[in-house]
């Protein structure tokens, strides 16, 4: 895999403190063991704890918008009221959902956000050629692309652009390290850990016109 050069997105991960991710993800560290949790704008650690391997999604938005975008937690918060994400009697978090999700990012981001139910690895250059970025679902161990993949989806990354011989470039909110979390693929590599959908986002609007 090797590491996007061109692109300006800033590359941000679904934990507080990027060296964490490989122990969380691989070795079972304790997400609440993470020095750095009120940087994310979680209220408590437990809040922080429960909710950050959840947050993929957010993630890949709170880097489409910027580096003036609010903090993780404050964008969880508005997807919440959005129903973006649910939870069960028993306290189990589903999401993303992407229509609502779609809705608040246009309502409240001013952000272009369209549903791809059915999307083609081959549409996905179109769109970014139209200006806009992508999220798609993939299974998160598109981090270790020289390993056969396990599935398809699961996880969320957000396609910012393309090279002339048609590499796809992307942010990975669980990457490991710098070259996993900003990294680039032929389709042919990314295409077994795709899943076929996700939600397109196009320029932000002057924020002067969101609420």
């Amino acid at each position: 895999m090797a590491l996007c050069t061109t692109c300006q997105t800033p590359s941000l991960t679904q934990f507080a403190s990027p060296d964490l991710v490989a122990k969380i993800v691989y070795e079972g560290h304790d997400a609440t063991d993470d020095p750095a949790w009120r940087t994310a704008g979680a209220a408590t650690l437990a809040d922080y704890g429960r909710w950050c391997k959840h947050l993929c999604g957010i993630t890949c938005l709170r880097m489409a918008l910027g580096p003036d975008a609010p903090s993780l937690f404050e964008l969880r918060d508005g997807a919440l009221k959005y129903g973006a994400y649910t939870q069960d009697a028993e306290g189990t978090i589903r999401g993303l959902i992407y229509a609502p999700f779609a809705e608040y990012v246009t309502e409240v981001h001013g952000m272009d956000a369209t549903v791809h139910r059915h999307l083609a690895l081959d549409e996905i250059p179109a769109l970014l050629d139209a200006g806009r970025t992508v999220i798609v679902s993939a299974h998160f161990e598109i981090r270790r692309p020289e390993r056969p993949a396990p599935g398809r989806g699961g996880h969320l990354v957000l396609i910012t652009g393309r090279t002339a011989d048609g590499a796809l470039h992307f942010h990975n909110p669980s990457g490991i390290d710098a070259r996993t979390r900003t990294a680039e693929l032929p389709p042919s590599q990314f295409e077994p850990f795709f899943a076929g959908r996700g939600v397109s986002l196009g320029p932000r609007v002057d924020a002067s016109t969101t609420r």
